[in-house]
């Protein structure tokens, strides 16, 4: 893991926050399979789309995941908050196909894409391992270097 390269801004948020983020997601998703609700995808979808491309500082999602935060008084970690939009814009297409599979009955599908983002959203929660920056290094960056 010490070869990953995260994209870097000059920005930062706090790591706890993140890890917030990742355990609503879950909860979310797992939700919209339980109530068969299209509603709780297409929400997911907007959070991470404020999330991912709006200068909007606080998603619904993030909103609560800063209360959570303040309200347990964890130690704030700023860590770069470049690969977290690489991640949320990840988390976005994928909620994107997930709601899009779902609307046109191919639940199968949407399942498959949500265990994918299940598992993402687990390994930030749960080791804060960003499976965003994985994904940049070797996937888009050999792209930027030619």
């Amino acid at each position: 893991m010490k070869n990953i390269v995260c994209p870097i801004s000059d920005q930062r948020v706090n790591e706890q926050v993140t890890r917030f983020n990742a355990m609503f997601a879950i909860g979310i998703l797992v939700m919209a399979f339980v109530f068969n609700s299209v509603i709780l995808f297409v929400f997911l979808m907007a959070d991470f789309f404020i999330r991912a491309f709006t200068t909007i500082k606080f998603s619904p999602i993030s909103f609560l995941s800063h209360s959570l935060n303040n309200t347990l008084s964890l130690p704030v970690k700023l860590i770069d908050k470049a690969p977290k939009i690489f991640a949320a814009r990840l988390g976005f297409l994928m909620t994107t196909a997930i709601s899009g599979l779902y609307i046109f009955d191919l639940k199968t599908a949407s399942i498959v894409i949500s265990g994918m983002l299940i598992i993402c959203a687990s390994l930030e929660f749960l080791f804060a391992i960003c499976v965003g920056c994985i994904i940049y290094t070797y996937l888009v960056l050999p792209f930027y270097k030619k």
